[in-house]
């Protein structure tokens, strides 16, 4: 599991500074930064490490602004709940990730991504992670171990499992973390309004995470602004998809 190291604040901008200015007022949240346990800085198996993380570092692409978020059917392992996108329809915006339990960019971020879920889903943001990873491949995705990391980590949204991995497929997932966040107007769709990175952080970057960039693109879609930042792209470890 995690190690914990130095700390650093998420930063969650206020909802009208972060999508009108260029230096928005920040409210921080305490987080922890961790390195995970058997990182690619430890030794003597760091060269290793590095290798197989370059080898599996996938950036999300493909889906445009606008692209309607498709239904979907999937279980809960961790209350046996089947969930479906009409659970959220009450919810002015829906962020949906893809995650899983083993990997390394993945790990870097679950209990800051539990700590600003948390902070959002009290303002009406709608959240929901998906693993659709293989576990033929890698049985430590698996149900069990998703219900696990739920409650280890605390997580406040739903942590699904996508077997078949057509769910993944539907919204076009590539990598984990992969992070689309979509809003509604009125009776409309869901539409794809943010498909992008977390923050700047990687495992081996030493740069602070403070999920700058998603959570600045929650404070729009709920206030009904624009995005005033170009979107960089979700970079991860590929989906496992099966043999």
């Amino acid at each position: 599991m995690a190690v914990a190291g130095a700390r650093a604040s998420v930063l969650l901008p206020s909802t009208l500074a972060a999508c009108t200015s260029p230096r928005p007022r920040l409210l921080a949240l305490q987080l922890r930064h961790r390195r995970p346990r058997g990182s690619l800085a430890s030794a003597p198996a760091a060269g290793r490490g590095r290798l197989r993380v370059r080898m599996a570092r996938t950036e999300s692409t493909g889906v445009a602004v606008g692209f309607r978020a498709p239904q979907f059917e999937l279980p809960e392992p961790l209350t046996g709940k089947l969930w479906t996108l009409d659970d959220f329809e009450g919810n002015p915006a829906l962020l949906v990730m893809f995650i899983c339990n083993h990997c390394p960019f993945v790990k870097h971020l679950k209990k800051d991504i539990a700590k600003l879920t948390s902070f959002y889903m009290e303002k009406g943001l709608g959240a929901v992670a998906i693993s659709s990873n293989s576990i033929r491949t890698h049985p430590q995705d698996g149900p069990e171990r998703m219900a696990e990391d739920a409650k280890l980590f605390e997580y406040p949204f739903p942590y699904l499992y996508d077997e078949s991995q057509e769910v993944a497929k539907a919204f076009g997932a590539v990598c984990t973390p992969e992070f689309f966040l979509f809003k509604k107007d009125g009776r409309r769709p869901f539409e794809l309004f943010y498909h992008g990175q977390f923050d700047d952080s990687r495992p081996s970057n030493n740069v602070p995470v403070t999920g700058r960039d998603l959570s600045r693109a929650i404070d729009c879609a709920l206030s009904g602004q624009e995005l005033p930042f170009v979107q960089k792209p979700s970079v991860g470890c590929s989906i496992k998809w099966h043999p």
